[in-house]
């Protein structure tokens, strides 16, 4: 028995952008309904960490970057 194959999760619909603490290489996607909620996440996240917009996904493709 040997470790299971990791896949990537796939993204669902839906505007992303990515949270990480400063200096750090890894970091967390977060999803939001529309660019205005997306926005309004960066702009709560940026004061104390690095947010990364990322954009409009849709079936689990980028559509969109902003």
């Amino acid at each position: 028995m040997g470790r299971p194959a990791t896949k990537p999760a796939e993204l669902r619909d839906g505007y992303y952008i990515e949270i990480r603490n400063r200096n750090s290489n890894s970091g967390v996607k977060i999803r939001r309904d529309n660019s205005d909620q997306m926005h309004r996440a960066a702009k709560e996240y940026e004061r104390s960490k690095d947010v990364i917009i990322l954009g409009k996904y849709k079936n689990g493709k980028l559509v969109e970057t902003e």
